[in-house]
């Protein structure tokens, strides 16, 4: 079974699906043993967790192919992965969603700002015409080699331009091929509902913290026909905020201990990791070994 597939069946066993952003391959981990059955990576994840920059279009489609690859070495979750705006030509869109399928991903999503894109909650978003961006999702299917390969199109429209507008637009993607609709900045349930309504493709929502859209719970986007939600950097922001309050213990104090209780232990990182099924099977390889070397 293909990424894609995976993926897709997901989709049809969990409604919505709930989708944990992750940013490396361990976090990737971890959200597999917190029950999740699916992944997404953000282009904001690759950009601040990785390259320590803004969400502004800085990183290249080899950055994301990185972590992309690593994550999906980790676990055979299906991974949706942001594609920001293809990188480049629609040639180029065409090679990134081949590139992405090689590397393992189960789809990626491509969004309607032109190329010198900012964050989505951000003002003053530019979009290409709608007839540019259906070019963009009839390259984009033209690049992958499996029909499983899931192409998700993302608005921006709603903010530049209103709801109905947006709406206008991913009827028209949707007719152009994609896989699945992505409108960014929703404010409401009854907004939802305006695209669910309209496409007969799946629709989903981001639920980010922090920005203009409401923290919607499950069962109210259940409602809506919502079919997929994200929550692109919620891992991420607990990591951030646990780790510098560490930091500054250990600076103001000269010691961890006020922080131990609040840490990860040896023996949990090696359960997410695996690392006894390791061991076994370099005992099973080189006679015991391994294990008079750990001990």
């Amino acid at each position: 079974m293909t990424p894609g597939t995976r993926f897709r069946q997901a989709i049809a066993d969990e409604v919505p699906l709930q989708l944990p952003g992750v940013v490396n391959a361990y976090s990737a981990l971890l959200a597999r043993d917190a029950g999740f059955s699916a992944l997404y990576l953000s282009g904001a994840a690759v950009a601040n967790a990785s390259y320590g920059i803004p969400d502004l279009g800085l990183t290249s489609r080899d950055n994301v192919l990185e972590e992309v690859r690593r994550i999906t070495g980790a676990t055979n979750l299906p991974l949706l992965v942001d594609a920001d705006t293809g990188w480049g030509s629609a040639l180029a869109v065409s090679r990134t969603v081949s590139e992405l399928e090689r590397a393992g991903a189960a789809g990626c999503h491509i969004e309607d700002q032109v190329a010198a894109k900012c964050c989505g909650d951000r003002p003053n978003k530019q979009l290409i015409s709608t007839s540019e961006m259906c070019d963009r999702i009839k390259a984009a299917l033209d690049g992958r080699k499996e029909s499983s390969f899931n192409i998700v199109a993302r608005t921006d429209a709603v903010a530049p331009e209103g709801l109905e507008a947006a709406v206008e637009r991913c009827g028209a993607y949707a007719e152009a091929g994609a896989n699945m609709i992505f409108s960014e900045g929703l404010a409401s349930l009854d907004e939802y509902q305006s695209f669910t309504s309209a496409v007969e493709i799946p629709v989903l929502a981001n639920i980010t913290e922090f920005g203009n859209a409401p923290l919607f719970k499950v069962d109210e986007l259940q409602k809506v026909g919502v079919a997929v939600v994200l929550y692109p950097l919620s891992g991420f922001r607990a990591m951030n905020k646990a780790a510098l309050e560490v930091f500054k213990d250990i600076r103001v104090h000269g010691t961890q201990k006020g922080s131990i209780d609040r840490m990860e232990t040896r023996e949990e990182l090696y359960n997410h990791l695996g690392y006894h099924g390791y061991v076994k099977k370099f005992d099973e390889l080189f006679g015991g070994e391994a294990a008079k070397e750990e001990g």
